[in-house]
């Protein structure tokens, strides 16, 4: 009888190796015995029952090293849109990656290099980056510009008859200031840095038209119509109607406005209409849902409308405003300067010459005005629809409220004027792609928001390997998760 070490690992039988032969019954269990501690011994060299396509395999593996295996989830979701767009249209490798990296990986322009070459293996250096800066405002903003009212254009089905504009604060993490960068107020309570303002002007859904950069000492209000006028001139638009806020709109503004042929609609500030006006809308005692319309000039009136909500919401502000004021009079925190028109402080007065008071007969007075809002307008809407159109001013605030948190275009490091304005060109065309996303995203009734979505990204992986006979070179994209599967399928159905 003769013993020996067979393998099946390759499907076939195969001799490892003979042990030895005998007809001797004891004989034949001693080389049983040998084959076993054969085997133990054996198998601590795996390579013996490894098959040949194990072995390819491994010759594959053994090929491969950090570069082979990159992050291109910023690339086959946020680059895709980017083409359909018509962005890939602009001749410059380095604004596609600095505007998909905005995307994916906010960060500083030096830790922009470092994630392009850790996750993307593009290689920069900084000093490429911030000449490319230089030259890229003057060279692109005019192209981004036309591409982003062309998509917008074609979203909005060749109707763009109605614009939201608005304008935000950017500060800088510096102190000096120069001819762009001004100290002024700042809503974001950051006096003491030099800042910029920034106008941006949409259409219905927040779909991008134009923006402008502006000194950060101006008055916002002054910026509309120059702005207005630069973009209906540049995409030929036909005098749409203009929404803003009442912030923006001075009685100088509404009369150009109107000399200028365009229609408008304002919010308006009811406590700085003339006290006939007021008495008139105190008077009517309005309920939930109804509205009151008051003729104020020729072609132009004043709509006012109460709603039980925000009623609610109005007086908890006024309470919460007050015990702030209380809380700093018990402190000793307030002084004569603290005496303006500015938020709560209107409730404060000077008694004597040093004493700070609340004036509780004032705060007790406003909340007739709880639940009020009132709009301005001169066009031919009706009521409702001119408030159905305000209320969509809250695309363009999104549109800030996405831009500084997830692109995060604030605070800004830069110090050169056109670098700044650059920074600016990359995060508007980056808040075009976040919004063409939130628009296929709901379409296709995906519960995935834009964070997570931009989170998904760092993780999807490309391997690229060599085949060890053909020596052909493929990639091929790693096994996504079901939220990363269902990301990219949406991505690929869609453009």
């Amino acid at each position: 009888m003769s013993v020996q070490i067979i393998s099946k690992s390759t499907g076939k039988y195969k001799v490892l190796k003979t042990i030895g032969s005998s007809s001797d019954e004891q004989e034949v269990q001693k080389l049983v015995y040998l084959a076993k501690q054969e085997i133990e011994r054996i198998s601590q060299q795996p390579e013996l029952f490894i098959s040949e396509g194990d072995t390819i395999v491994e010759q594959v593996f053994s090929s491969l090293n950090n570069a082979s295996i990159r992050t291109v989830g910023p690339e086959i979701i946020f680059g895709k849109i980017y083409d359909s767009i018509g962005f890939g249209a602009i001749q410059e490798e380095l604004f596609r990656h600095l505007v998909l990296a905005r995307l994916s990986f906010p960060l500083s322009k030096l830790k922009t290099i470092d994630y392009l070459y850790r996750f993307q293996g593009v290689i920069l250096d900084i000093d490429s980056v911030y000449r490319f800066l230089d030259k890229l405002n003057n060279q692109l903003k005019n192209q981004v510009e036309q591409i982003a009212f062309t998509h917008t254009l074609n979203i909005l089905q060749g109707n763009i008859s109605i614009v939201f504009y608005d304008m935000t604060t950017l500060y800088f993490e510096a102190s000096d200031e120069d001819d762009l960068r001004k100290t002024g107020f700042s809503k974001d309570g950051k006096h003491q840095n030099p800042q910029i303002f920034l106008g941006l002007l949409v259409g219905l859904g927040g779909y991008a038209i134009g923006y402008d950069v502006f000194e950060g000492n101006i008055y916002g209000g002054h910026t509309l119509i120059p702005f207005i006028e630069k973009i209906s001139k540049k995409f030929n638009l036909d005098k749409p109607v203009i929404v803003a806020d009442a912030g923006l709109l001075s009685n100088e503004n509404i009369k150009a406005l109107r000399e200028m042929d365009y229609q408008y609609i304002i919010g308006a500030r009811l406590k700085n209409e003339s006290e006939k006006i007021k008495k008139q809308i105190l008077e009517k005692q309005l309920g939930d849902g109804q509205m009151l319309c008051i003729k104020t000039q020729a072609k132009t009136r004043l709509i006012v409308a109460y709603a039980t909500n925000r009623a609610i919401k109005d007086e908890h502000n006024r309470k919460r405003g007050l015990q702030r004021l209380e809380k700093q009079i018990k402190a000793g925190k307030l002084t004569k300067s603290n005496i303006n028109n500015k938020g709560y402080n209107k409730y404060l007065r000077l008694v004597g010459d040093v004493s700070i008071e609340i004036n509780y007969e004032k705060f007790n007075n406003d909340k007739s005005w709880d639940g009020l809002k009132g709009y301005r307008t001169n066009t031919q809407l009706s009521d409702k629809q001119v408030i159905e159109n305000y209320k969509n001013l809250w695309h363009i605030e999104k549109a800030f409220r996405m831009s500084k948190t997830d692109l995060r275009i604030r605070p800004i490091y830069h110090r050169l004027r056109h670098r700044i304005e650059a920074h600016i060109c990359i995060s508007f065309t980056a808040y075009c792609i976040y919004i063409e996303l939130e628009r296929v995203l709901y379409k296709e009734k995906s519960n995935l928001s834009l964070k997570k979505s931009a989170d998904l990204t760092h993780n999807m992986y490309q391997i690229t390997y060599t085949l060890p006979e053909s020596k052909h070179t493929k990639s091929q994209l790693l096994r996504m998760d079901d939220e990363q599967a269902e990301l990219h399928q949406i991505i690929n159905k869609n453009f």
